[in-house]
């Protein structure tokens, strides 16, 4: 039985791995830099002959006006939705049944007291049922604008940003980094999230809300694989 005066120190040992087990809330996500992509600034040489088109000053006949340049904006519309479910059952049995009667000698049976001493009789059973289901279902919805950060060699477009809302002494925040195709940029400059390549999108939210929704560090103790019992 643990003594009461080991009981304490397990404890204290159990709460000082306590930060290695939790991660504190809102900080799951890598943090990354999602501030905005500005663009680059190009040095264009001074001309003294009056020309219209000069280098370092590309002029398409049809410009698009979606983005293709580090620094150009783009809207994501965030189309999330993912449904998961999967169950097994699992399901043995096994009767096994041995009798072995009781030799005889000259005629007559090993007995004591009239009672057969070697007659053995084995009777064995085993069973063993299974089951398990899990569903998962999430569902994310709403617009969140970045900046082209960098230009791939084969043209596609890496994209990141973010966007913080304040309320009432809690914050919340969509971050979100990932691949995009120019193709794919609808002529209004908005691109579906389900075709963002290695996308990273995270929803979360620091504050007095927050905090109120989590568990405390002694409660996670206790839920934890440390707790013993």
């Amino acid at each position: 039985m643990m003594s009461r005066a080991r009981f304490p120190i397990l404890l204290l040992l159990g709460l000082g791995q306590l930060a290695c087990a939790f991660k504190p809330v809102g900080q799951e996500v890598r943090q990354e830099d999602y501030a905005a992509t500005r663009p680059v600034e190009q040095y264009i040489p001074p001309r003294e002959n009056g020309a219209i088109y000069q280098p370092g000053m590309p002029v398409g006949l049809f410009d698009r006006v979606t983005a293709r340049r580090i620094g150009d904006i783009v809207t994501i519309v965030l189309k999330e939705n993912t449904n998961a479910s999967a169950s097994s059952n699992t399901s043995a049995s096994k009767d096994q049944k041995v009798e072995m009667p009781g030799p005889t000698l000259a005629g007559q049976p090993v007995e004591k007291d009239g009672v057969p001493v070697l007659e053995n009789q084995v009777d064995a059973g085993r069973e063993f049922n299974g089951q398990g289901t899990s569903a998962q279902s999430s569902t994310f919805s709403g617009h969140i604008t970045v900046t082209v950060s960098e230009v791939l060699a084969n043209g596609n477009l890496v994209v990141r940003g973010q966007k913080l809302m304040l309320f009432n002494q809690s914050q919340e925040y969509i971050r979100l980094t990932g691949i995009i195709r120019p193709v794919d940029i609808r002529p209004d400059n908005t691109v579906d999230s389900y075709r963002v390549a290695d996308v990273k999108l995270a929803y979360s939210g620091d504050g007095v809300l927050s905090n109120a929704n989590s568990m405390g560090p002694l409660a996670r103790f206790f839920q934890s694989n440390v707790w013993p019992y």
